[in-house]
């Protein structure tokens, strides 16, 4: 049986941490100053209450840190003021460079691993994963944890800082496509075509970010996209709407000035015209 101390067990938290108690490990918690909720959900997931972090800490041999982003290089300097010598897994959507600044805030005494969590909050039939990057010896410690449950535990490629960078990469696409399809929406309602946006959603592809092969093609095509987005920006300042992410679409796609007409360019050459301005 392994021992970890959860910290602030949110939504996620607490579904992880039912995880590793289903699997036989304790779970650690402090409940000064937490919220009625937070009790709820620890009891829920069967994590052991404990009267300060610091004897949850000495009683633990790896720390999870599932907190809100913001917080996650404080919550990291108080677990360091604390001393822990064990694996300290931040499992936060945050930066690569704040996940270094974490590493460098807990070390020496603790080794730490950079984490990812991809997914719903595990459940019964609901499945996530839980990328972790740094120390194999301590990947090693912390994958059992997660043995036969619905987190699945997966290996990072590089160092402290890729886990975030991964999160980072896809969140980028989730969170920026939800919501430019709101904006979508909201200006196809302005002008009574609702239902026939959501009709034509329906026909197209929904493997885009699984399949940038295709990129080529719309760097190819930037040059033609972008004063069709400025157009799109005009359209939806006139319907009294954000026209942020249309006019950032330009500014992407003007990177690409240098690629039009050219679809035989290789995917690696296109993601790097990416990097450079005016290439």
């Amino acid at each position: 049986m392994t021992t970890v101390t959860l910290l602030h067990p949110g939504a996620m938290g607490a579904a992880v941490a039912a995880q590793a108690v289903a699997a036989g490990h304790e779970v650690l918690w402090v409940p000064e100053g937490r919220s009625e909720v937070t009790h709820r959900r620890a009891k829920e997931a069967g994590a052991t209450a404990c009267d300060s972090l610091g004897e949850a800490l000495e009683r633990s041999e790896i720390v999870l840190s599932i907190c809100p982003p913001q917080a996650a290089e404080d919550v990291a300097a108080v677990v360091a003021s604390h001393a822990f010598v064990g694996v300290y897994v931040d499992a936060n959507a945050i930066s690569p460079k704040r996940m270094q600044r974490i590493a460098e805030v807990i070390r020496p005494g603790a080794t730490v691993l950079d984490g990812a969590i991809f997914g719903p909050p595990p459940s019964g039939q609901r499945v996530a994963r839980l990328y972790l990057a740094g120390d194999g010896e301590a990947a090693d410690r912390a994958e059992p944890v997660f043995k036969d449950t619905a987190l699945h535990v997966r290996r990072a490629s590089g160092s402290v800082g890729s886990a975030s960078a991964l999160k980072m990469a896809f969140a980028s696409y989730q969170k920026a496509a939800r919501t430019l399809a709101g904006v979508a929406h909201a200006l196809a309602e302005a002008h009574g075509v609702g239902d026939e946006l959501t009709a034509e959603a329906q026909v197209m592809a929904s493997n885009i970010l699984s399949d940038p092969g295709y990129l080529p093609s719309v760097a190819a095509r930037a040059w033609r996209w972008a004063p069709e987005m400025q157009d799109i920006a005009e359209t939806l300042r006139a319907a009294d709407l954000p026209s942020d992410m249309a006019e950032a679409a330009v500014a992407v796609m003007s990177r690409w000035e240098g690629d039009k007409d050219r679809y035989d360019l290789k995917l690696a050459d296109v993601l790097t015209h990416l990097q450079t301005r005016g290439y």
